[in-house]
């Protein structure tokens, strides 16, 4: 997925984070609005972990060709 998804998602978070501490009704308003908050870093981190999963994908296939286009030239 796109970066911007994350950012979106994390943004999300931290607007409900503060809705639900400034104007939750329940005895544990503030313990609810703490847990959603902690949300966004998860989003981030999520999103930085994808990132990178996809970059090392992407070299790893770059390795292959590389190694194929080198020993296919060899054999000729």
């Amino acid at each position: 997925m796109k970066p911007v998804i994350y950012f979106t998602g994390a943004g999300i978070s931290i607007l409900l984070s503060i809705y639900l501490f400034l104007f939750g009704t329940t005895a544990n308003h503030e313990n609810m609005a703490i847990f959603v908050g902690l949300w966004a870093p998860t989003i981030i981190g999520i999103g930085i972990f994808t990132t990178l999963i996809n970059i090392l994908d992407e070299m790893c296939c770059a390795h292959k060709r590389i190694e194929d286009r080198q020993t296919h030239q060899r054999e000729k």
